[in-house]
């Protein structure tokens, strides 16, 4: 599967409530740190017998603001074709609370980011905007997506968070008298 449909069904299944962390480093830190300018993890070390390679995630703005335009860009490699039946174990908290726990089937969700299946090996690049709404509620947002193809067979996990400050719930209420 590519790198970027996990991506992009993180962003088509999550949009309003986005998976990312302010002030994370630019460049890859540790082996979990997924290469490029992004606040994405790889849920483990171990990615040997994932189905993709993910070789770089740039987000802009870094991190992601309410209210703005969210430009994604990845780039990876699929190791084997991905086909109808993938799916991916989604869940969302804000904070402490579970907001989503679900599993969307990944050929319908990757639509969203203009992709289809099967999703063909070999290397593939996309790019994605989401708008962000301005009326996202501050707070801790963290994101899981654990991605399976229709045998079971592990395409990859990844993990994020993003806290939105007060000024995402302010700029919401932003009205002239």
């Amino acid at each position: 599967m590519r790198f970027s449909t996990v991506i992009f069904a993180l962003a088509a299944s999550v949009n309003a409530r986005n998976v990312f962390r302010p002030g994370q480093s630019l460049v890859a830190r540790n082996e979990l740190d997924v290469p490029g300018q992004n606040p994405l993890k790889f849920c483990d070390a171990n990615r040997d017998d994932d189905l993709i390679s993910i070789e770089e995630v740039v987000l802009t703005p870094n991190p992601p603001e309410a209210g703005t335009t969210l430009v994604i860009e990845a780039t990876g490699t699929v190791k084997e074709t991905i086909l109808d039946g993938a799916y991916v174990n989604l869940e969302v908290k804000y904070g402490y609370i579970r907001l989503i726990r679900t599993q969307a089937d990944l050929c319908k969700e990757i639509k969203n980011v203009d992709l289809d299946c099967p999703i063909e090996k070999g290397k593939i690049s996309v790019i994605k905007t989401v708008d962000l709404p301005k009326e996202i509620p501050p707070g801790k947002y963290t994101v899981n997506a654990d991605v399976y193809t229709k045998d079971d067979e592990h395409i990859t996990c990844l993990t994020a968070t993003v806290t939105f400050g007060a000024k995402a719930l302010g700029d919401a209420f932003d009205f002239d008298l």
